[in-house]
């Protein structure tokens, strides 16, 4: 049961949200089976208007408070991306709500709001407002940005040009200017060359640091594990498990080996 958000204090909690996905066209038996068939993680069922839809969450009821560091485990198609994206405010809940005290980040896509068109210092102004930040904090950041990335004069050309490692540099150091409140990334960052690599997990290890909340989608056992106090587990859309991550995770993998 909720216990409610306390003024000042940064927290995220969910009640009783569901999703669905309509699936039009989709009347037939033999589209059922064929979703089915394509592993989708949520649920196939009919709403009431008698549509064809996917339950991609089912009643989900969840809090998090400052200090926790979440790990969304599951197989794919469970619903982790779903859960992250309600929880950023891109997904409307067809019920339920979500509550949020704290600025959320959601390090969903880092090339999000990328213009090959523009240069890499307009793009920077661009991504940074995508993430919320205003001008001036977008201002305050740039010269750290320009030196992390180790562009130089590329970031006045467009960026259309640059090399894939180049983009992944730029985007990244726009991703992990600020101090995010409550975090949200769907997979582990890993960017760059082999020697930027270094370079930027010990720039992502502080950014994750500074989060108040941090949840993180992840495949990667180690990585929940180094980094994660708590986990969710989720199948089909539904919460099978949330608590401590060595309980949680175990009785995951417990699962999938047997």
């Amino acid at each position: 049961m909720s216990m409610g958000i306390a003024s000042g204090e940064t927290a995220l909690s969910l009640a009783n949200v569901s999703v669905s996905f309509p699936i039009y066209h989709g009347g037939s038996r033999s589209l059922k089976k064929r979703i089915l068939f394509r592993g989708t993680g949520g649920q196939i069922a009919n709403d009431a208007n008698h549509h064809v839809v996917v339950e991609a969450l089912r009643d989900v009821s969840l809090e998090f408070r400052t200090g926790d560091r979440v790990a969304l485990i599951g197989a794919n198609g469970a619903g982790k991306t779903t859960l992250l994206r309600v929880m950023a405010g891109i997904y409307e809940p067809l019920a339920g709500h979500v509550t949020s005290r704290g600025r959320i980040s959601p390090m969903l896509d880092t090339s999000l709001g990328i213009d090959g068109e523009l240069s890499g210092y307009d793009n920077i102004r661009f991504r940074g407002l995508i993430l919320g930040l205003s001008a001036r904090e977008i201002e305050e950041r740039t010269a750290d940005i320009v030196e992390f990335t180790e562009l130089g004069n590329f970031l006045d050309i467009p960026v259309r040009t640059y090399s894939a490692g180049m983009l992944t540099r730029l985007t990244f150091a726009v991703a992990t200017c600020f101090a995010p409140e409550i975090l949200l990334m769907d997979e582990w960052i890993m960017a760059g060359d082999a020697g930027f690599l270094a370079k930027a997990q010990h720039r992502i290890a502080a950014f994750v640091e500074n989060a108040s909340i941090m949840i993180l989608a992840s495949h990667n056992a180690g990585i929940c594990r180094q980094w994660c106090n708590k986990a969710v587990w989720l199948e089909r859309g539904e919460v099978m498990e949330y608590g401590e991550i060595e309980e949680v995770l175990g009785a995951y993998e417990r699962m999938v080996a047997g």
